[in-house]
């Protein structure tokens, strides 16, 4: 094995070279996406220069522009082997598992993305990657279905032969790097010719439009690609007032709740598909799959915090389903946000960042300020005996120390089952909901998947041993602990 040096490329700069990339892929193929990255950057331009303490929020405003994730849909056990490991290449890992069944969907989930803050802050490029569920299918289809996924590869040769030299050696040399990058995009290309015929996939369509998309073509192609924004509803109303067809609503919390995920999509394009035909040529056809979704991210919350969420969220869902079926979707579209607001006033406890860091509902970063950023009334503070997250609690109140939200990195498995059924085909059949099976998909995976609630709190954790050291060395007469 090659011992790192200085030729070694580091994870985080073929991350950042594949994440750009494959944005340049996507917005030659789907002109459209690049409508909606010149929408995003307005949007958060002009916000930014509102607001230019958001920096000191968000961490690094290149990030914000940068910040990207994907969606893949994988047929088998071993695409989703192999998958895992081009990521862990870019130091991207699976983290949390999302079972989709519940919404009649036969996938299940992860997301693999960086997982160190510094990594994070480099380039949190995320890819949403779902795993075809083959045991939720009827015997005759399952056949037929796995039987078509065997005939295809979807990764090249060559990136095989690369995947092979970078367990050999440890890591890619700057050529190596480049050569990754260009076959890894492969996997991710749009095909416009069908991998089985049209009769096959109608088959497929009719029991669930995932299913199609999954098993029909030659690969996983990206079916969006998500740019972050600083506005979530007012790029979902300039969609609108551009005359670009979008979901119903935003999937996620209401306007003023800054916590975790919300999202909003173009509805999926019907695109032309050629599929192989009996007498050797192709016959026309039209498949909707790729969609543009747009995300603003809040703060990460804790089970606690999570449990009240998931509880209100199926309140909504209930009602929600009631108010379109009744109403029809121009005034459940005008009507969606009331409902959503009123029943979190109601539910949810905390609407600021300030209350959720109070009632220990969020993850949040503490670091010391400045001797010359603190208020003229600081003084030192005195808790050796404490536990450090009430130390470090101690120093924020008294203008010594500064608490930021910890961003939330993954996903809501509510909302991703919103946008994808959002975009299914009219034809798209529905599954019967299923409890979810993370062993199978452990099985496959051939790594464990990570807790995102665990990862929040150690990158908690060790944001309070950072403070209350160097609170420690500043004052050390204070007693206060660096203990977690």
């Amino acid at each position: 094995m090659r011992s790192p040096s200085s030729s070694t490329v580091p994870p985080h700069a073929i991350r950042s070279e594949f994440s750009a990339a494959m944005s340049d892929m996507y917005r030659r193929e789907v002109p459209l996406y690049g409508q909606l990255l010149d929408i995003v950057r307005k949007i958060n331009d002009e916000i930014l220069q509102q607001n230019p303490g958001l920096e000191i929020e968000l961490g690094d405003l290149d990030r914000v522009s940068q910040e990207r994730h994907g969606a893949i849909r994988l047929g088998t056990g071993d695409e989703l082997n192999t998958m895992a490991e081009v990521f862990a290449v870019m130091a991207m890992y699976p983290v949390g598992y999302y079972d989709l069944s519940a919404a009649g969907l036969p996938v299940h989930s992860t997301a693999f993305r960086p997982v160190d803050r510094e990594e994070l802050a480099r380039n949190p490029f995320r890819v949403f990657t779902s795993l075809l569920r083959t045991d939720l299918l009827e015997p005759e289809i399952r056949d037929e279905a796995e039987a078509a996924l065997a005939r295809r590869d979807i990764f090249t040769p060559a990136l095989r032969e690369l995947l092979a030299l970078h367990r050999k050696q440890g890591g890619f040399a700057p050529e190596e790097a480049d050569a990754f990058i260009c076959e890894a995009l492969e996997t991710f290309r749009w095909h416009t010719t069908a991998l089985t015929s049209r009769p096959f996939y109608e088959r497929m369509l009719r029991v669930n439009s995932l299913l199609a998309d999954i098993v029909c073509f030659r690969g996983p192609h990206i079916n969006h690609l998500t740019p972050r924004v600083l506005d979530i509803h007012r790029v979902h109303r300039t969609m609108e007032s551009m005359g670009i067809e979008t979901i119903p609503e935003v999937q996620g919390p209401p306007a003023g709740c800054p916590i975790l995920l919300q999202q909003t999509s173009f509805k999926a394009l019907n695109e032309e598909i050629h599929f192989p035909g009996d007498d050797g040529q192709t016959v026309g056809g039209k498949h909707r799959a790729r969609f543009g979704e747009i995300e603003l991210r809040e703060c990460a919350i804790t089970p606690e915090a999570r449990e009240i969420y998931d509880r209100l969220i199926a309140e909504v869902n209930r009602e929600a389903k009631t108010l379109q079926q009744k109403a029809g979707e121009k005034t459940y579209r005008r009507e969606y946000p009331g409902l959503l607001n009123r029943i979190f006033r109601e539910g949810f406890p905390a609407w600021t960042h300030e209350a959720l860091r109070k009632q220990g509902l969020g993850y949040f970063h503490y670091h010391l300020l400045a001797p010359e950023k603190r208020p003229s009334t600081a003084r030192p503070v005195e808790v050796p005996d404490a536990p450090p997250g009430e130390q470090a609690d101690a120093l924020v109140e008294a203008g010594v120390a500064h608490a930021t939200p910890i961003t939330y990195e993954d996903f809501l498995p509510v909302s991703a089952a919103g946008i994808f059924k959002s975009n299914l085909d009219e034809q798209s059949g529905s599954i019967d909901g299923k409890a979810p099976n993370q062993s199978i998909f452990a099985e496959a995976l051939g790594r464990p998947v990570l807790d995102p609630f665990s990862l929040y709190r150690e990158e908690e954790d060790a944001s309070v041993r950072r403070l209350l050291a160097a609170y420690r060395n500043e004052c050390p007469e204070t007693g206060a602990d660096s203990r977690s």
